[in-house]
């Protein structure tokens, strides 16, 4: 009886305490955080002349680029095509399946164009923030690191915001995303494992995962963009795979489908409940956790790129956003929406994906979501520790402070494999919040410099050149601590490649605009 009476004050207590976590977290992203992304979204946007839009080719180009070689012929850091899937194994995970869920089970069908609009939206500030850290990055012992503290630093001369910005971004990504990812793979496999779950399974799990976190972890960066690379390809492509199974099956209603992310888009809803303001909170709020456009995560990886320029980098982390929410999270939003779920009923997190995925194709389905989601949350989780390894780095180099980061990283693997998942998503877009707010007031006030840049490669593109940028390019622009000169940014010279370069830029110096010779 008295320890009947217990449990129940501590639920109570729990309760409390997630209620109060949700109401701040609303609070704070209603009147502060959203208008701050919308407007800033649509500055970037008029100011780069729709960037996100008119460069679309060009992002696909710069991803296969050749990765510049130093002394030796060894690489100089990992590739813009590692880079992108270590950004893409942060974005393609949790966000865009169980993610996509809550913003359908909380704002309706119509969360799901307000995903879309933000992810055009934000690939503006995507760009932005992905080429400033490719400027301001600075070497390491394993290639190049940066990211939003360092341009806070670097360029706007504010360590003390860099620092915050760390630390915020270290409490959001390796510890709160990453006990998240943990705790969704757990929730998919319990459901696939059904009624008859031991109740020991989720210790097993997060043993499991902490586990394999701790064997990568430990290897570096390196090691986090070879395994990132082989997993999250194929795991996006089997997920893709199984979400055109749904829609094929159930072609019919696709029209419905979109018929009820648009009308619902606008107005009350009357099956959740959700007003207007609600709807686009939940679509802005899931769209940001899934693509993480101006959040200030992606430029973490964007900058560990060697790259001849740092536009090309922007181009590619953009190409990200688009990959995450236009292909995968629409797949996700079509999955649940053609098995007309119970919206009324629906929970938050996975399960509202995974039962439609089961109706849809049976029972064996939700073994390959489970086995997909367990390695997607994984790499997700690895990408998460290398963003906040960056940062660990930013504030010191005492190798005792990083192993303890790595430990702490490992626990909080473990302990989100068992907490409660209502807890986590609260506390998870909290801090989410306060990390985008401060990332982007430090791009605005930057963004005049990344302006600069994409007409200096612009520029470059118009006259037949592959874009190279040297520090010299901007000499007004102080704390840039690469980019010397043309030999370190691409490497030792290939006497035949510069030389048919300058004979391109030769012709198109002597050709008028009529495509005539000219003296």
């Amino acid at each position: 009886m008295v320890a009947s009476a217990r449990g129940d004050r501590h639920t109570e207590r729990v309760d409390a305490v997630n209620e109060w976590m949700v109401a701040w977290g609303d609070n704070l992203w209603n009147w502060i955080v959203l208008p701050v992304v919308v407007l800033l979204g649509l500055y970037f946007t008029v100011r780069s002349g729709v960037v996100q839009f008119r460069m679309i080719p060009e992002m696909f180009r710069t991803l296969t680029d050749k990765t510049p070689r130093g002394e030796g012929g060894r690489t100089q850091s990992v590739s813009a095509f590692q880079a992108f899937t270590i950004s893409a194994a942060s974005r393609v995970g949790v966000g865009n399946i169980a993610g996509v869920g809550t913003a359908i089970a909380l704002g309706g069908p119509g969360a799901v164009f307000w995903m879309w609009v933000m992810a055009f939206i934000g690939g503006a500030s995507s760009f932005i923030e992905s080429t400033l850290a490719q400027l301001f990055k600075v070497r390491d012992r394993n290639g190049f690191r940066g990211g939003p503290a360092y341009y806070m630093q670097r360029g706007l001369g504010r360590r003390w915001m860099g620092i915050l910005f760390a630390v915020i971004l270290i409490v959001c990504f390796p510890y709160a995303f990453s006990a998240l990812q943990a705790n969704t793979i757990t929730a998919t496999l319990s459901a696939t494992v059904g009624p008859q779950a031991p109740p020991w399974l989720p210790w097993a799990v997060g043993f499991v995962l902490a586990v394999l976190t701790a064997l990568v972890v430990f290897g570096g960066v390196r090691r986090i963009a070879s395994v990132t690379q082989a997993v999250v390809p194929a795991m996006a492509l089997a997920y893709l795979l199984l979400g055109l199974a749904v829609v094929a099956t159930n072609v019919d209603y696709i029209p419905t489908a979109f018929a009820e992310i648009f009308t619902q888009a606008w107005g009350y809803n009357e099956v959740v409940g959700a007003t207007f303001g609600y709807i686009v909170l939940q679509g802005v709020r899931r769209g940001m956790f899934s693509n993480e456009a101006g959040l200030g995560s992606a430029p973490n990886a964007g900058a560990t790129a060697a790259v001849t320029h740092p536009v090309k980098q922007g181009l590619v982390q953009t190409l990200g956003v688009y990959f995450d929410t236009f292909l995968v999270c629409s797949i996700t939003a079509f999955i649940i929406l053609v098995s007309e779920p119970d919206l009324a009923n629906a929970s938050r997190g996975i399960s509202l994906t995974q039962n439609a995925l089961v109706s849809a194709l049976g029972d064996w389905s939700s073994v390959a979501l489970t086995v997909i989601i367990f390695l997607l949350g994984f790499s997700s989780i690895l990408a998460n520790y290398y963003y906040g390894e960056s940062n660990i780095e930013f504030i010191t180099e005492r190798g005792g402070v990083l192993a303890g980061y790595r430990i702490l990283v490992v626990l909080a693997v473990l302990a989100g494999a068992v907490v409660s998942a209502d807890f986590v998503w609260s506390f998870a877009d909290g801090v989410m919040g306060f990390m985008a707010l401060t990332n982007l007031i430090a791009i605005a006030l930057l963004s005049g410099i990344a302006f600069r840049l994409l007409n200096d490669y612009t520029q470059q593109r118009r006259s037949g050149r592959d874009p190279l940028f040297t520090r010299d390019l901007m000499p007004d622009v102080k704390g840039i601590a690469v980019w010397e000169d043309a030999r370190s940014v691409r490497g030792p010279a290939d006497p035949v490649a510069e030389d048919r370069q300058a004979a391109k830029h030769r012709d198109h110096l002597h050709t008028d605009k009529g495509g005539r010779k000219t003296t």
